[in-house]
């Protein structure tokens, strides 16, 4: 595993096969099909090695210094293995790496008194706000000079007049919420979760 993780840090996920991973090992192709199926499993495998160990999550600080910390740490994983986001939004078995890794948010948001199936909401809609706010830092986003460069045009900037203010204006420079994007918008998810627990809201700490 850690050598076909090795593989697609360096050459991208694309390039891990059994072939090439069997010439990394020095080992020839059939011997690794005594250890993994083929392929798909070897993927999933990697996908969940990475997460052999679980976050610390501060469950004594409350549910949203947890998932504060929960969403950070997934983050982390995406930036340090950016082949990694792909598989983790297509249906898939949950191996014991990342089942570890969410039974240690759920514990940490649960510790707060929320019932088990709002501890996993919770988790689970931060989790997903993860995934898409961290594709611009890994694939070129917001902040990639070369995100606007069809601006140039003259016709474009009659045509999106919103992108045009915000480039001719300097906003895009300049904006504090545009550098930090993804606090910004974890800050603003977790608002609301704090808003549907008020008192009075209806909700309470279930879903139920």
């Amino acid at each position: 595993m850690a050598e076909a993780v090795a593989i697609a840090a360096a050459e991208g996920l694309p390039r891990v096969s059994m072939k090439h991973l069997a010439e990394r090992l020095g080992s020839g192709v059939m011997s690794l099909y005594r250890h993994v199926p083929g392929k798909d499993e070897l993927v999933a495998l990697m996908y969940d090695s990475i997460m052999s160990t679980p976050p610390d999550l501060p469950a004594d600080q409350g549910w949203r210094a947890a998932l504060t910390a929960w969403a950070h740490a997934v983050r982390d994983l995406f930036l340090a293995h950016p082949w990694a986001l792909p598989l983790a939004t297509v249906n898939h078995v949950l191996g014991p790496g990342e089942a570890g890794w969410l039974d240690s948010a759920m514990r940490a948001v649960g510790a707060s008194g929320f019932a088990t199936d709002l501890s996993l909401a919770s988790v689970m809609a931060v989790n997903n706000y993860v995934g898409g706010a961290v594709r611009p830092e890994l694939h070129g986003g917001q902040e990639d000079p070369l995100w606007f460069t069809f601006l140039a045009d003259d016709g474009a900037m009659q045509r999106f007049p919103a992108l045009a203010d915000l480039v001719t204006e300097g906003h895009f420079q300049e904006s504090a919420l545009l550098r930090d994007h993804f606090s910004f918008g974890l800050e603003r998810l977790l608002d609301g979760l704090e808003r549907y627990l008020e008192p009075g809201s209806g909700q309470g700490a279930s879903l139920t």
